[in-house]
């Protein structure tokens, strides 16, 4: 959320970030005149009351002085009633205002290139050489269902389209690629290990910003709670209305758990396969740091990330996004693309992301210096480290032989009790 004194302050700046964002800046005015009425009439409740307290005191000194202070205290009555009137007002113009401003997203940082869609991202590095197949590289789920190890449908008559069984040595690749993503991370990065609820309650999910805005992509129960769409979301509110001690940031958190997601609007795209799916597995991460590391941490976070990409092997290329394409609460994003050779081409596989004070100000996360006293909000970063059933997917497609057997990459074989290829 942002800052609603910033907005009052650079009016004129939160416009011109929006417009980068193709969205006009209609918001930014409705709320500025919002605001402007909410003062002014923060200005008359307060005179009210002052000339409320001087003549409560007139009336103590008459009735003191056995004088009669009737009209008065009729007066005042009428005073009170024009008070508890303009408080109700006040409240709920301050109710309109939260509403607004948690329909804005974060502002973009100024290193995000500019442009309307996926099209204006920007390459920022490759790792990997594609292999150069000598035969024709098969889908994932043509691998998968030939290999006993995906059945999509059984997956769609158990639950849905968009849902898939995992099966034999497919349930084991998934635990596998688990159990590595997090070894890694939490033996060699230092993240702390979680394991969170997969249902939240709506303050949580409206602490990362998925409500109000994105509540048509959630899935909710009967009892108020939502299905997590990433780790993300409870992990970042662990600490939501605390105040951190300086000393103790950073703070990383790494967790698996399985994602819910409607896919809203995304109907027609990747109907076969797992890169769309309503469930999915990832290991997420998550750190809350002070706003002058946030932009260090964002690299580190990706490197993480990468780390996982080049133990596997698998050849991918790093992107910023831009404008047209970044996330409602991210500042800058990297995404890590990771290449399909039956596709031809790179596909999104992890997404890093600096939401600088964005979601610590809807959730209220914040950190006190040590030298000062002085509480201001943590930045919070969050980055795929990475999904895995798209790791799974290029590990198929990639690591796939002639015969349509499939290598297992040599840091998986520890975990999966040595196993060297999966085959028929």
């Amino acid at each position: 959320m942002l800052d609603l004194k910033f907005i009052r302050s650079e009016p004129d700046l939160v416009i011109e970030k929006l417009k980068k964002r193709g969205l006009e800046g209609n918001s930014i005015d409705c709320i500025l005149q919002l605001d402007e009425q909410r003062r002014k009439i923060l200005f008359e409740v307060s005179t009210l009351k002052q000339e409320r307290n001087q003549v409560s005191d007139e009336i103590g000194r008459l009735k003191k002085e056995k004088k009669d202070a009737q009209d008065k205290i009729l007066a005042m009555r009428e005073v009170s009633t024009k008070i508890k009137e303009m408080d109700s007002e006040i409240k709920a113009i301050e109710e309109k205002i939260q509403k607004s401003l948690l329909e804005i997203p974060n502002m973009v940082d100024d290193s995000v290139p500019v442009g309307p869609d996926e099209e204006s991202n920007i390459e920022i590095r490759k790792w990997g050489q594609p292999r150069d197949f000598d035969f024709e590289p098969q889908a994932h789920w043509d691998l998968g269902e030939k290999l006993n190890i995906l059945d999509f449908e059984r997956g769609a008559k158990i639950a849905a389209a968009r849902f898939t069984v995992l099966k034999n040595i497919g349930a084991r690749l998934e635990r596998a690629l688990t159990n590595f993503m997090l070894d890694i991370h939490t033996r060699e990065h230092g993240y702390q290990e979680i394991f969170p609820p997969f249902l939240v309650n709506a303050n949580t999910m409206t602490g990362t910003g998925q409500l109000p805005k994105f509540e048509n992509d959630l899935f909710k129960s009967n009892d108020e709670l939502y299905l997590i769409p990433t780790a993300e979301v409870p992990l970042t509110n662990l600490h939501r209305d605390e105040i951190l001690s300086e000393k103790d940031l950073p703070l990383y958190y790494a967790a698996y758990t399985a994602c819910f997601r409607r896919e809203a609007g995304s109907y027609g795209k990747d109907v076969r396969g797992l890169i769309r799916q309503h469930q999915f597995n990832k290991v997420e991460l998550v750190k809350l740091c002070k706003p002058k590391d946030s932009f260090q941490e964002l690299e580190t976070l990706t490197q993480n990330a990468e780390t996982i990409l080049q133990r596997l092997e698998l050849p991918y290329r790093v992107v910023v996004l831009s404008t047209g394409d970044i996330g409602f609460s991210a500042a800058k994003t990297y995404d890590l693309e990771v290449w399909l050779p039956a596709q031809g081409k790179y596909r999104e596989i992890s997404s890093c992301s600096n939401c600088t004070d964005f979601q610590a100000r809807r959730a209220n996360i914040r950190y006190r210096m040590q030298e000062s006293g002085k509480v201001h909000f943590v930045h919070t970063l969050n980055g795929s480290g990475v999904a895995v059933g798209r790791t799974m997917v290029a590990i198929l497609e990639n690591y796939q032989e002639k015969d349509g057997s499939i290598v297992i990459p040599d840091v998986l074989r520890p975990y999966m009790n040595g196993l060297k290829k999966i085959s028929n």
